[in-house]
């Protein structure tokens, strides 16, 4: 493969293992900077498996030296995807969600600044929209948040465009809504170390009768009750990252630009465990707890200007 070198932080999670696969698939070399604690090396077996190509592994933290990495040479570009990301975890621990998130993005930006790299697309979130915006959210709208995983999304943002003002970076903030699915092998599903977190294995879990689902809330705002979210399959998030990284060889040093990747349209929990059930031909075991604390009622995107700069828009349904 020739050395078209992409260092993807998180590489071995959920999301950072598909876009790794499009990576390799679009003559890209992804190297994965993991520090495993909430993803696995299998994945990285497994995306050998489905592209023929396992990538170069840097076990790590992100808020560690990274010295060792950045002495590679052809790196193109940074993917980061490392951090935590738990909604309700961040109310618990505030000050880890901002060590890791904010620290470890500082950190990251100090090497590549010493290596002479000039290119990141970072992963962000819908959660900087918070509760003061009407849906569909538009990158336009002011930045807000309702827990500290989105402060920790926000301050990012920031942090990178002082970068991008100072040391001639230039980024792509991509702020997406709720991934799930998987790669259609079925090697990639989405495997959380210890209690899950986001909702796809949570139903997975509850239909195979190993736990019953809670879902937070049904007196919200909503058509049914339950929270209304912009649900995307990861696959298709993948390729948004492709076309972020195609995008900065179009804009000039310098420049940050902020991108929705949603489906533009809403579904509420009980929608979506509805469709699951329908999918699978299976039951879904749930029951009502109170709402929980960060959780906003509705949130979809407006997906307008990652069709317009990226020419990306979802093509998978959800489930």
């Amino acid at each position: 493969m020739e050395n078209k070198r992409i260092i993807v932080t998180g590489g071995a999670g959920y999301i950072g293992s598909h876009t790794c696969v499009e990576l390799i698939e679009q003559g890209y070399e992804p190297v994965i900077v993991d520090n495993f604690c909430n993803s696995s090396l299998d994945n990285v077996d497994a995306i050998e498996k489905i592209t023929g190509f396992r990538p170069k592994v840097y076990e790590t933290d992100i808020t560690k030296n990274l010295s060792t990495v950045f002495k590679l040479s052809n790196i193109l570009a940074v993917i980061h995807f490392a951090g935590l990301k738990a909604v309700g975890e961040s109310c618990e621990k505030p000050m880890e969600y901002l060590r890791v998130n904010v620290g470890g993005t500082v950190n990251l930006l100090e090497h590549m600044n010493q290596a002479n790299v000039k290119k990141i697309v970072f992963s962000s979130s819908a959660t900087v929209y918070g509760d003061i915006n009407p849906v569909p959210f538009v990158e336009t709208m002011p930045r807000s948040a309702v827990n500290p995983y989105g402060s920790s999304k926000i301050i990012c943002e920031d942090v990178i465009q002082i970068a991008c003002k100072y040391q001639n970076v230039k980024a792509v903030a991509l702020r997406y809504f709720n991934p799930i699915n998987s790669h259609d092998s079925g090697l990639l599903p989405e495997k959380p170390i210890g209690r899950p977190n986001n909702i796809f294995p949570i139903i997975e879990l509850s239909a195979s009768k190993r736990r019953i689902m809670s879902v937070f809330g049904n007196d919200y705002d909503t058509p049914d009750g339950t929270c209304v979210r912009d649900y995307i399959h990861v696959c298709d998030l993948a390729i948004g990252h492709i076309k972020a990284l195609e995008y900065l060889d179009k804009i000039d040093n310098g420049i940050f630009e902020a991108i929705n990747l949603g489906t533009g349209r809403g579904m509420s929990v009980l929608q979506l465990i509805k469709g699951y059930e329908k999918a699978k031909k299976t039951n879904v075991f749930f029951e009502y707890a109170e709402r929980r604390q960060g959780d906003i009622a509705v949130s979809y995107a407006d997906a307008s200007k990652a069709k317009k700069a990226l020419g990306w828009k979802t093509k998978r349904k959800p489930i």
